[in-house]
C-alpha cells in the first residue's frame, strides 16, 4: 500500500499508453506510474550529484591534463 497519493495530469496520448502497458503487463496504471516516477527520480537525483561532483572538482582546480584529453579523443575516433 503507498504512503501517499498524487494525482497527475498526463496527455491523452500519455494516458492511452499508460493504459495499454497496463493492460499489457497485468499490472495496474499506479503501480507502473509510481515505478516510472521512481526510475525518474533516481536518475535526476544521480545527474545532480554527478554535476555537483565536477563542480567540486572544477572548483578545485582539478582537471584533465592535455594529454589525457588527447587520449580521450584517440579513443573515439
Amino acid at each position: 500500500m503507498p504512503d501517499s497519493s498524487v494525482t497527475l495530469d498526463l496527455t491523452d496520448e500519455d494516458r492511452e499508453r499508460l493504459a495499454r502497458l497496463a493492460a499489457a503487463t497485468g499490472r495496474s496504471e499506479s503501480v507502473l506510474a509510481a515505478e516510472a516516477l521512481h526510475a525518474y527520480l533516481d536518475i535526476q537525483a544521480w545527474q545532480l550529484d554527478e554535476i555537483r561532483t565536477g563542480l567540486a572538482e572544477a572548483d578545485a582546480g582539478d582537471f584533465a591534463s592535455p594529454e589525457e584529453v588527447e587520449a580521450v579523443f584517440r579513443k573515439h575516433r
